[in-house]
């Protein structure tokens, strides 16, 4: 109850760019506060990102709706969700699709998403520790890909993880000009249709950054 003059300001917000209904009620019954520490849950329904430990955070909630609606989830979907954080798009997707991989390469992050996943009762996500390997191929293809993180071109391995037909939002680019883009699985190979501007911390493994890398260029002093 105190959240919900603030969720009902953020859901204003949104509906100028977000009209799939699907996405708004995820988006309504999700508890984002949960999502975040404790000491910003005042700030859980600002529509910006906020930190969440580990050099992390979790995403403005205009871009993830934006990247929920061009994903275009139908209930029976089996979704791939790269970068968990502490599971707060994971848990917008259970409620969209039938069923949920989410992969987070920082242990820590993993756990918390697997606490917050089970405080609010959600059972049909996964919670998988990232390898350098992108995406979880065990467990797919997949209906849908969402990536939580920019690469400089979209990877050829979580195409690969695509189901026929499938669809795949990500961020593409360098560290101050990317671009979502919307990635469709079709008989003639992918087809990319961009979405618009956006900022994302790294993709970091195989066809993502290099960590190293991504700092050097991302330096102030370079």
């Amino acid at each position: 109850m105190q959240h919900s003059e603030a969720l009902q300001r953020l859901l204003d917000s949104l509906r100028a760019d977000i009209t799939e209904a699907r996405v708004l009620e995820a988006i309504a019954t999700t508890p984002r506060e949960v999502f975040v520490p404790p000491e910003l849950a005042r700030h859980a329904y600002e529509n910006r990102p906020l930190p969440v430990g580990e050099g992390q955070t979790i995403s403005q909630p205009l871009i993830v709706a934006t990247m929920l609606q061009a994903l275009a989830v139908e209930p029976s979907d089996a979704v791939l969700d790269v970068g968990t954080g502490t599971g707060y798009q994971a848990a917008l997707l259970s409620k969209l699709a039938a069923r949920v991989v989410t992969v987070e390469r920082t242990a820590s992050l993993a756990e918390r998403a697997r606490r917050n996943l089970g405080q609010l009762g959600i059972s049909n996500v996964t919670v998988v520790e990232a390898g350098r390997e992108l995406g979880f191929p065990m467990g797919g293809p997949y209906n849908a890909i969402v990536v939580g993180a920019a690469a400089s071109s979209v990877p050829a391995g979580l195409v690969a993880e695509l189901a026929p037909g499938g669809r795949l939002v990500m961020p593409v680019g360098m560290p101050f000009m990317q671009q979502l883009v919307l990635v469709r699985a079709t008989e003639n190979g992918p087809q990319p249709t961009w979405l618009g501007a956006c900022q994302f911390a790294p993709l970091i493994g195989d066809e993502g950054w290099d960590a190293g890398l991504w700092e050097s260029l991302n330096s102030p002093d370079r």
